[in-house]
């Protein structure tokens, strides 16, 4: 099922493997989450078209299509697309157990509006509040 979280379309994808996988765009000009880390997961992104700017403990990196960035437990990190075209990437968090905070805050694509319901105020007010619910400490 293709949802939409935090203004980024994302399709979990189904794994054997003690890990989950997501399969995620992100249109233009599109800020990622607040910065956080995870206490307990390993997380990747591989970008596969376009161009993603990360934030990793306070340094800035451009990710461009065939790069990947690996961020270990404890590594504070955001994402965001400045540039003019959409991005495509795979998200992969280990072990698994993530995948939890996409079911429950992504908006089903079906739904009319979805990109706009999943940056509402509100939506975004829930995300920060029970973030840590999910090993995703937001450092504001």
């Amino acid at each position: 099922m293709e949802r939409w979280i935090i203004g980024h379309k994302i399709s979990e994808q189904t794994t054997t493997g003690n890990y989950d996988l997501i399969v995620g765009q992100t249109p233009s000009h599109t800020q990622g989450p607040p910065p956080h880390y995870h206490n307990e997961f390993h997380e990747v992104f591989l970008v596969t078209e376009g161009v993603m700017d990360f934030m990793v403990n306070g340094e800035n990196i451009t990710v461009k299509k065939g790069e990947s960035v690996n961020l270990p437990p404890k590594a504070l990190h955001t994402f965001s697309n400045n540039s003019d075209s959409p991005c495509s990437w795979v998200n992969i968090h280990s072990p698994k157990g993530f995948l939890r905070f996409f079911q429950d805050f992504g908006v089903p694509d079906s739904q009319g509006d979805a990109q706009l319901k999943s940056v509402a105020p509100e939506m975004i007010q829930k995300v920060i509040e029970t973030a840590a619910d999910y090993d995703m400490i937001i450092a504001v």
